[in-house]
């Protein structure tokens, strides 16, 4: 899924150019193209489906083009991550009936890939044995993070993978500390996997009208007549997720917890976490940087540009083209709505 605009990494990640094609760790490589490199290790290359906005298909031809043109899934609309899923899965359906897929965002991080494709490789089997079972890849909580979704598990004795109990979606700081007290919760990643059967079948009881909608066109799905199929009906669909749409109301939902690092890059001061902190732990992207008495800073500029800071800690600085971001740690949160007020006051171009 490559399709999201990242608004909490602005101004770098914009509506025309999001995070996901943007070299956010400094490796040489885009996200979505870590992400791409990261499946093919465990996917036929040829059986990956990247789901984007139509608006971002020559960003995916450029930097994924290896990938062939029926392999870019164009949602002509923004509906979040169910009717994107559904239709992915109709279009696989059609192919093999008896497939197990993989859902997995194009802008997380994650290290040890080794432990992610045996993770991967375990959910499948088990898939592949249980076709009504919707699984996920819980991540171990390191600290109560209030932004990330919470699962809580059933515990059970020598097992590897738990039935589901509840979803939490961002809870407050007092309750995900319960969740970490409990050591029945892992945080909810976003990687799904399950049989195409199984998630039709879901679709089918939960989302019944979101089912029909595109079922009803089941001859078209991989012919030349989807694209025109799509643009006339992918808009009617209803604008949720795959979690509130299908997984918070199945019974048979599992999760594995994963023995891989991970997150979500979601913000600033995740990417602060997961990249090398220098002198007075700063950590610095294509800038050249004199800081005096300034420490915990992240600062992003565009290749070798001059920064010089005095007196700042704890502080976001991004330089990207028309626009300088310079704001608290302690208030990334807040970057949504700046965002929105610099469109308000400067207009779209900038956002």
């Amino acid at each position: 899924m490559a399709g999201g605009v990242g608004s909490r990494f602005w101004p770098v990640s914009t509506q025309n150019f999001p995070k996901q094609f943007h070299d956010m760790l400094g490796t040489g490589e885009t996200l979505i193209q870590k992400t791409f490199s990261r499946l093919s290790k465990i996917i036929p290359t040829e059986n990956i489906l990247v789901l984007t906005n139509a608006s971002y298909a020559a960003l995916v031809k450029e930097q994924l083009p290896q990938v062939k043109d029926a392999q870019v899934v164009l949602e002509p609309a923004m509906r979040n991550t169910a009717p994107c899923i559904l239709m992915a899965a109709l279009k696989i359906y059609e192919k093999n009936k008896d497939a197990v897929m993989i859902v997995a965002p194009s802008d997380h991080w994650i290290e040890d890939e080794m432990s992610f494709s045996q993770n991967v490789k375990t959910a499948f089997e088990a898939c592949q044995q249980n076709k009504s079972w919707l699984m996920t890849l819980g991540i171990q909580p390191t600290l109560p993070h209030i932004g990330y979704g919470y699962i809580k598990f059933r515990k059970a004795a020598q097992q590897r993978i738990y039935e589901v109990m509840q979803f939490t979606e961002k809870p407050d700081y007092k309750t995900a500390k319960s969740f970490l007290s409990d050591g029945n919760y892992l945080w909810n990643a976003g990687i799904f996997i399950w049989s195409v059967q199984g998630i039709l079948a879901a679709f089918e009881q939960h989302l019944p009208n979101m089912y029909t909608l595109f079922n009803s066109a089941e001859s078209i799905w991989n012919t030349e007549r989807e694209a025109d199929f799509v643009n006339a009906q992918y808009a009617k669909a209803k604008n949720i997720s795959i979690d509130y749409g299908i997984l918070e109301k199945s019974k048979n939902v599992r999760v594995l917890p994963a023995d891989f690092d991970w997150s979500d890059l979601g913000s600033w001061g995740a990417l602060y976490d997961k990249l090398h902190q220098e002198k007075d732990e700063n950590v610095i992207i294509n800038a050249r940087v004199l800081a005096q008495n300034s420490k915990r800073n992240i600062i992003r500029t565009g290749e070798k540009k001059y920064v010089v800071i005095k007196d700042l800690n704890d502080y976001i600085v991004v330089d990207n083209q028309e626009v300088l971001l310079i704001c608290r740690k302690q208030d990334e949160q807040e970057i949504k709505k700046l965002r929105n007020l610099v469109k308000e006051d400067f207009g779209d171009h900038l956002i």
